[in-house]
């Protein structure tokens, strides 16, 4: 898997495409795309680990990442935690919806 491949795995775990990926990184729109033609410095992939919540090695692929188990429903629960999907809020209403499914439909 390439660079730039694992980047846009990572990054869709967040919502984001790559574009989004490099500003909010700070860099610019195409800067992810560029690493085609050149390989990014240390920094860059410093900052980009960074603003994506995993490590250089991770990102890099020195370090495959970890499998991270969530609880849905408590992560649903919790005020402190905004559920997106393809990096849009879900309505409450919907979240009330999923927590059904969770429980079975009660």
């Amino acid at each position: 898997m390439t660079l730039i491949d694992r980047t846009k795995r990572i990054a869709k775990t967040r919502g984001w495409n790559l574009k989004q990926t490099a500003a909010h990184a700070g860099l610019s729109e195409n800067a992810i795309y560029g690493w085609k033609n050149h390989k990014p410095t240390k920094a860059t992939l410093l900052l980009v680990a960074s603003t994506l919540g995993v490590s250089y090695e991770e990102l890099t692929g020195e370090k495959e990442l970890k499998s991270t188990n969530i609880d849905l429903k408590a992560s649903i629960d919790d005020d402190d935690v905004i559920m997106t999907y393809e990096g849009r809020p879900i309505p409450q209403e919907d979240l009330e919806y999923i927590k059904r499914i969770l429980d079975g439909g009660k």
